[in-house]
């Protein structure tokens, strides 16, 4: 695979920093199918490589889209379960934290378990995770079935890009690498548009039940069609790292979540922002200390891929923060319906697409470091335009402000992550990537839930001075949306720190 279409599939998301050279290290292929093959011939022949890849493509689909779909139905759930902002936010930070928490472990699971058996739980997870949201008496249930939902996203996204160089041909792995890029980039972008046009017609139930639905057709496919192209060889795995991580990061995200819902300096905040600072100490202390790592934490040794890496999760961050902003301004603020509020997003979702294409490219050409100054300095702008709207603001100043956010973060995007990864050596590419995964679900759900956290301050501040919920709304909103500036700001004074990777 070339280097542009490496960069072009690290621009859909940090999922596809899984390629073929860090794959190769953490799978163990069969040496006699290797053998006599052809030189150009599939690893593990297969008749069909789409089919066989259909069930793993809807799954990333449908995860990815969902990631962003909800977020224009919290309004509407908020009023059905009758209860905050604070806690519907829930519905994504906790979808992206059990993402983060699982993805690590989707390389050792493929080491034990066939990758057919393994999607079709993952697949079957999602499956019943959204019939129980969809059908959910209260929000308890709901979130419960949200949280199943996103132990599949968990393991088919790493799965997808694992496979799909077991499967296809060395000449067509290009392609197959781009219609995954196409798959993950349009997901997320069109989910607010869509789901939007959906609530517009039906109730937020209806997005659950089309996630069974597309689901249900995956693992058709997946029975049918799918192969394990993986020998397993079940290492042993050590419980106490696997431990450690999620105390970790599920204490520091959950820390996070529930300061919008009991304040900074509640007992519950504190101990478990404490929890899982310990964890995470003592993780990062044996994975440092440990011969054989569950996860190489050595890689943020090398300098451009530790700023590299910092500079993935800001601009990960401002995606998350700004995506779940925006319709609750639109709703709450502007008082627009739910359908519309989906559509002004469309056309940055569309750009957005295309510019992480792009920016791929870009980086063969010009290297890193310009595309991700300019990149942070339109979604400064971008951020910055949104702090000047009111309850009259024209609909069009809106949109061009998400679109100047849709530009700036997909530009720096994927110079970031390539530049990371090609500065480590080969043999700390699985790690790279992984980190880069995980880290990016990690931070989204903190900056999800700080953003969550201005909404309510800012909302809270407004109505104490007699203003009405629109302009109450508006206010939050302008909170939320100067912490995304600050990341943003953030983002481009590190970004001056970074340089050109030499390749290790």
């Amino acid at each position: 695979m070339t280097t542009s279409s490496n960069a072009s599939a690290l621009s859909a998301s940090a999922y596809a920093g899984q390629t073929r050279a860090s794959q190769a290290r953490t799978q163990t292929r069969a040496s006699q199918a290797r053998t006599t093959a052809a030189p150009d011939a599939a690893r593990v022949h297969v008749d069909h490589p789409h089919l066989a890849m259909m069930g793993l493509y809807l799954g990333g689909f449908i995860g990815m889209f969902s990631e962003s779909a909800l977020n224009i139905a919290l309004p509407q759930l908020t009023k059905v379960f009758g209860i905050t902002t604070a806690l519907a936010q829930w519905m994504v930070v906790g979808y992206m934290l059990v993402i983060g928490l699982v993805l690590p472990f989707a390389g050792i699971l493929m080491k034990w378990f066939k990758t057919r058996s393994l999607t079709l739980f993952a697949l079957g997870a999602f499956f019943i995770g959204s019939l129980m949201s969809g059908l959910a008496p209260n929000f308890p249930v709901a979130l419960v079935g949200r949280m199943i939902q996103g132990v599949g996203t968990g393991l088919v996204l790493p799965m997808m890009f694992a496979v799909v160089l077991e499967v296809f041909p060395q000449s067509q792995i290009g392609s197959a690498m781009g219609l995954m890029t196409l798959i993950i980039m349009f997901a997320p972008a069109i989910g607010p548009s869509l789901s939007g046009v959906i609530l517009g017609f039906f109730s937020w139930r209806a997005l659950f039940f089309i996630f069974a639905i597309v689901l249900a057709v995956a693992l058709a496919f997946t029975a049918k069609y799918l192969v394990s192209p993986y020998e397993l060889t079940r290492p042993t795995v050590d419980i106490a790292p696997c431990v450690l991580s999620c105390l970790g990061f599920g204490g520091i995200v959950l820390g996070f979540g529930l300061s919008s819902l009991l304040g900074w300096g509640s007992a519950g905040v504190i101990c478990s922002l404490i929890v899982g600072i310990a964890a995470l100490a003592f993780y990062i202390r044996r994975q440092l200390a440990s011969k054989t790592p569950v996860l190489n934490l050595r890689a943020f040794g090398n300098p451009q891929f530790r700023i590299s890496a910092v500079l993935v999760m800001v601009n990960f961050g401002i995606t998350l923060a700004a995506m779940y902003l925006l319709p609750q301004f639109a709703q709450n603020g502007l008082g627009l319906s739910v359908t519309l509020s989906g559509l002004i997003m469309l056309p940055g979702g569309i750009i957005n697409a295309a510019v992480s294409l792009y920016s791929g490219k870009l980086y063969d050409r010009v290297g890193a470091t310009a595309p991700a100054r300019c990149g942070f300095v339109v979604s400064c702008v971008g951020a910055a335009l949104m702090l000047f709207t009111s309850t009259d603001t024209p609909v069009g100043f809106v949109i061009l402000a998400h679109i100047l956010l849709m530009i700036g973060v997909p530009l720096a995007m994927s110079p970031c992550q390539t530049n990371g990864l090609n500065s480590l050596p080969a043999d700390m590419g699985t790690d790279g990537s992984t980190i880069l995964n995980t880290m990016e679900q990690v931070c989204g759900a903190i900056c999800t839930a700080l953003a969550t956290s201005m909404l309510a301050a800012g909302e809270a501040s407004a109505s104490a001075q007699g203003l009405g919920a629109n302009a109450s709304a508006t206010v939050g909103s302008h909170y939320g949306f100067g912490f995304v500036l600050v990341l943003a700001v953030i983002g481009l004074l590190l970004s001056t720190r970074m340089r050109e990777a030499k390749h290790a």
